[in-house]
């Protein structure tokens, strides 16, 4: 049996031998870290996820590895900390995705906030806003790069006034006094880094590490933990001594499912828009614009595989609803480039992709959202009418996920009386092992495929995918026909199909916008779907049928956060999908992801 063959069938794995020591529920970036921990700790490992992997509130990112310097202001030190040990780590151990970002603060003032911000920080966001003028930026930079000291990966932070600030970027609004610039990391492809993280756990664990998508826990049973296939809708009973609730925002909607009801959760929504807008890509210089909007909320202009993402809010949301990127949202991110590069237009016509999702974030009353806590913390209960341990992870970001992955774990295995054999502190992730970090390394890694494959076209692979391009670009060449899509030539229907019979893809939606960037850069449109279908359909069975009910399913998921796309014709389309997607409501298949 190949590698695709059996990752293709965790899910009858699953059931055919329903317990392991510890079963995960949730497979986003937390859940799917944990996996990949206990999995190289030798630990008899399950995770299911209700939707697609890494589908949930780790699809909605800002696409960054920071270590928040924003929170300093909260007084977070030890999740600073912690994000930037974590940071300068993942620029070692995942270069293929993770890779120094040039950050700039555009500044307005010089003193301004210098006093108000420690009686804010006192009163937990209470109080009236004032702006931060460079004398507290200064501060807070200082501090922040203290905390790279003797392991730093990225340069120290530099200020620059009004003269040179005009000549890197012309397009500053006139009025900025001046610009700091220090460096984080972009994270350029998160789904894509979380498929090798689930990759390297089935690695480590063999017959002993197993995860499904599309498989929920919905109930208990007899101390069990009961299991609902989402396509066939079969339910059946696993036993686990240990089960850890990483489904983030949907934490307590696991646990009342489990008989635990719980108050943990009280996540803020994030939403972001996609822009294809060459002047205000220039603009950028290649770096990200990360300042201050007239609210007070920290907003983000971040260049992007050639597009510019725009973000985040941060708003309440009731999780009984789906998150949406509303028109308000757009105006508001659209204001705010108005607020640093005035000259620039940009309007609704120039947006080629909105997401939005729910940050997994503690219930935290009335306290201000900005200053609600990013940190993460450990809930244990015992399994109502059951020996099990649950373990509910609040809180946690994509930043910190091998750190509380790591927490997680020590925490099951503690339960379970297993010693931890290794850490994963170092350990190179999925395509990042052995990946080519400097031009010559790059150049001769790429020539060894340059004679059977075009030069272009292998160093797009390695960029997609980092050494796990070697497998990939076997697959093409194995492959009897491999043509560029005519919709986005730079994917091909043999890497498809390979990613299709490999990646434990489902439906379409898992290629759209997770196996692949189709529709983060706008190129998902309704030819493109049908060309993806039809390239795959062979390997996952689909009849032509079954192709059109993807398709409008996979549209629907597409703009699923785009409430003008969301209309009565498009929900229509996406009901009729249902019949081949499985028990889902037509709410869910259009975008719906609840846990």
């Amino acid at each position: 049996m190949t590698d695709a063959e059996d990752r293709r069938n965790d899910r009858e794995a699953i059931v055919a031998r329903p317990y392991a020591d510890v079963l995960i529920v949730g497979g986003g970036i937390n859940g799917l870290a944990t996996f990949r921990d206990l999995a190289m700790q030798g630990i008899d490992v399950a995770l299911v996820e209700r939707d697609d992997f890494i589908s949930g509130a780790s699809a909605a990112s800002s696409h960054m590895i920071h270590g928040g310097i924003r929170y300093l202001e909260n007084g977070e030190f030890r999740l600073v900390h912690e994000a930037v040990t974590e940071r300068n780590s993942l620029l070692k151990i995942a270069p293929h995705f993770v890779r120094p970002l040039q950050t700039t603060i555009p500044i307005f003032s010089t003193f301004s906030g210098i006093l108000s911000a420690p009686l804010r920080f006192l009163r937990h966001g209470a109080g009236a806003h004032r702006e931060r003028g460079a004398a507290l930026i200064k501060i807070g930079l200082v501090i922040y790069d203290s905390f790279s000291r003797g392991g730093g990966s990225v340069p120290r932070h530099t200020f620059h006034g009004r003269t040179r600030t005009k000549r890197e970027l012309p397009d500053l609004h006139p009025d900025v006094k001046y610009t700091a610039t220090y460096w984080d990391a972009s994270l350029h492809d998160p789904e894509r880094l979380a498929i090798d993280i689930l990759d390297d756990g089935r690695r480590a664990g063999g017959d002993r590490a197993r995860a499904a998508n599309y498989l929920a826990a919905v109930g208990t049973e007899g101390g069990r933990v009961l299991l609902r296939d989402m396509v066939t809708g079969e339910e059946r009973p696993f036993a686990a001594s240990v089960i850890i609730n990483a489904s983030g925002p949907w934490t307590d909607l696991t646990n009342q499912a489990l008989g635990d009801p719980t108050r943990y959760m009280g996540g803020t929504k994030g939403s972001h828009i996609v822009l294809d807008h060459p002047e205000l890509l220039a603009a950028t210089g290649g770096r990200e614009l990360f300042f201050e909007n007239k609210d007070g909320r920290i907003v983000l202009i971040y260049p992007l595989k050639g597009r510019v993402l725009v973000g985040t809010s941060d708003l309440e949301h009731d999780m009984a609803t789906r998150a949406v990127c509303t028109e308000d949202e757009v105006d508001y991110f659209i204001g705010l480039i108005s607020q640093v590069l005035p000259a620039i237009a940009v309007d609704r016509s120039q947006i080629v992709y909105r997401f939005a999702g729910v940050r997994p974030l503690p219930g935290h009353g009335d306290l201000a959202p900005g200053f609600v806590s990013r940190d993460y913390r450990i809930e244990a209960e015992p399994l109502t009418g059951g020996d099990a341990t649950v373990l509910s992870l609040v809180g946690g970001k994509w930043t910190t996920f091998r750190a509380s992955a790591e927490h997680l774990a020590d925490r099951a295995m503690a339960v379970l009386n297993h010693p931890r054999r290794s850490s994963t502190k170092g350990v190179a992730i999925g395509g990042g092992r052995g990946f080519p970090t400097t031009e010559r390394a790059r150049h001769q890694w790429i020539a060894r495929y340059s004679e059977e494959m075009a030069h272009t076209r292998v160093a797009t692979l390695l960029d997609r995918y980092g050494t796990v391009a070697a497998s990939v670009i076997d697959a093409i060449l194995n492959d009897d026909v491999d043509t560029p899509l005519e919709n986005a030539p730079t994917y091909s229907t043999a890497e498809l199909r390979h990613l299709a019979l490999t990646e434990d893809v489902a439906h379409l939606d898992d290629l759209l916008m997770r196996r692949t960037s189709l529709a983060f850069v706008g190129h998902a449109t309704r030819a493109t779907a049908i060309e993806v279908a039809e390239s795959v359909a062979d390997v996952l069975g689909w009849d032509a049928a079954r192709i059109d009910a993807e398709v409008e399913r996979g549209l629907a998921r597409v703009h699923a956060a785009d409430p003008t796309w969301l209309d009565e014709r498009n929900l229509d389309a996406a009901a009729t999908a249902v019949a081949h997607g499985g028990v889902e409501s037509a709410e869910e298949s259009a975008g719906n992801s609840e846990r």
